[in-house]
């Protein structure tokens, strides 16, 4: 996720809401509490968030709809967010247990809600810290303003703590190269999307974000309210109920995951907990496909052969995760679907016969459309892997390949990771649609990366710059050393005379 400077909202000022305060006094709070473990803070921030939340929606409805049936009536009343207010002490305490361990049995409920509270526990054991929490977030202002809604932004600003922390940093994507990679994949109305590696999803709410500023007027959009107001209705429960697809295999990101699409409108994305390498859809494989694959999946890592699907490493016969993949990605793309995926370099130009082969398969039964190489520094503070971007529609083989170099994406590449001037990113965006050339790209032909044995080095086939020195002519060259010598000789006989005494 990205750092407070790279966290923007849709077109007003979310640190001027109250509500990053309000987050760096609950973490706080919850550190002098004895909880100093970030991810644990964030997942009981989070059950706690989305009780308050659950039960306003249930409020609201059963105000609207006389005859709507309430989520939190009968035995599961006590668990509404308005109980726990007024407690305090013991009382407190077992009520909100009570509450998050049996909350997935909640009648009503989604299934990703479900989800959300599968095997939840309260780990927030001092009682005053759990008070002044469930105070704070009672305090926050959790209404949209002036049109704008900002508990995505702070859920987001709330994520970035793991990235300053080092925590779980492998799930971790600065949000400005996911809306780099989104933007290349261009996701449409109508069009399932997926990531098979989701970590917190920002892909896709990134891609998200993506169909309603396609899909909202420029006049809004100057106002900076992105609302979708051109989609149609059956666009819009397809995006909220169909068009996004995320798995990951920790428990703990999948329940973050949930949340943040919660707060982006999208609580019933399917997301699942799993591993796609070594579990499989129900059927043949590869079972369902996506029109859109984005993801930045685990770059170091061997998969037990036993556990290794058989279809997905059928002739490839690798453990490598990175490997494995990438072949997921194309095995799940339906024809003329399009990934915008990153990949470790080594995936470019390995040498083993599983990374040649598999170069071989993307580029004959794909159309790789662009490598996109990324700074060795853009995933610091916690790993320093250099990567690059991968975006490809599957159905045609490729004719050419477009190489751009991103030496610089306006951050520095320290630790820091603060703003600098320098950013090659819209440079990159102004040419994408022409594949233009420049000092930063150019185009490779498919039979001279097929001579050189399917690699996709990027160094390999940039060209090589010459520059044409003009020099004086040899002899005002030659004037000009004896000029030089002569005056050398005369101070030399100037100091020596100097210090022999002589004038």
């Amino acid at each position: 996720m990205a750092s407070d400077s790279q966290i923007t909202t849709n077109g007003s000022n979310f640190f001027s809401s109250g509500l990053r305060q309000k987050v760096d006094q609950l973490m706080n709070i919850l550190y002098a509490g004895g909880v100093n473990n970030p991810m644990d803070s964030i997942e009981q921030i989070s059950y706690l968030l989305f009780l308050r939340l659950l039960t306003e929606k249930d409020e609201t409805f059963a105000t609207l709809d006389k005859k709507y049936a309430r989520i939190f009536s009968g035995k599961w009343a006590r668990f509404a967010w308005g109980n726990f207010v007024t407690l305090a002490g013991d009382d407190l305490f077992d009520a909100v247990r009570s509450a998050i361990e049996s909350l997935h049995e909640l009648p009503g409920l989604t299934n990703t809600g479900k989800l959300l509270f599968s095997r939840a526990t309260l780990k927030i054991y001092d009682r005053p810290t759990l008070r002044a929490i469930i105070q704070g977030i009672q305090e926050m202002d959790l209404d949209a303003h002036n049109g704008h809604d900002f508990k995505g932004d702070m859920y987001e600003y709330l994520l970035s703590k793991l990235s300053a922390s080092g925590t779980n940093g492998q799930f971790r994507t600065p949000r400005h190269i996911i809306d780099i990679i989104v933007d290349l994949a261009n996701p449409q109305p109508g069009q399932r999307i997926c990531d098979p590696a989701c970590g917190t999803a920002g892909f896709l709410i990134s891609a998200f974000t993506h169909i309603l500023r396609q899909n909202t007027k420029a006049t809004d959009l100057k106002r900076g309210n992105l609302d979708g107001s051109m989609l149609k209705p059956a666009q819009w429960k397809f995006l909220e109920e169909q068009a996004f697809t995320g798995f990951d295999n920790d428990a703990n990101m999948v329940k973050i995951a949930i949340l943040n699409l919660y707060l982006h409108q999208l609580e019933r994305a399917k997301i699942d907990h799993f591993n796609p390498l070594t579990t499989g859809f129900s059927g043949v494989y590869p079972g369902p496909q996506f029109d859109v694959v984005l993801a930045n999946p685990p770059f170091a890592g061997r998969v037990q052969d036993e556990s290794i699907l058989a279809d997905l490493n059928y002739k490839l016969d690798t453990r490598a995760t990175e490997l494995l993949f990438l072949k997921w990605f194309v095995d799940h793309l339906t024809p003329g679907g399009r990934a915008g995926v990153i990949v470790p370099n080594g995936v470019l130009f390995g040498s083993t016969n599983a990374a040649t082969k598999l170069r071989e398969t993307l580029l004959t039964e794909c159309d790789l459309q662009a490598v996109i190489s990324l700074p060795s520094g853009v995933f610091k503070p916690y790993a320093g892997v250099a990567t690059a971007a991968l975006i490809f529609q599957k159905g045609t083989p490729t004719k050419s390949v477009w190489f751009y170099d991103i030496t610089a994406d306006g951050f520095s590449l320290d630790d820091k990771r603060t703003p600098i001037e320098a950013n090659d990113i819209p440079d990159l965006l102004t040419k994408w649609p022409s594949r233009g050339e420049g000092a930063n790209s150019y185009r490779v032909p498919i039979d001279k990366i097929k001579e050189n044995d399917w690699s996709l080095a990027a160094g390999r086939y940039k060209p090589a710059t010459v520059e044409t020195a003009n020099h004086d002519a040899p002899a005002h060259i030659l004037r000009d050393i004896l000029k030089v010598e002569s005056e050398i000789l005369r101070r030399g006989d100037a100091l020596l005379a100097k210090i022999s005494g002589k004038k």
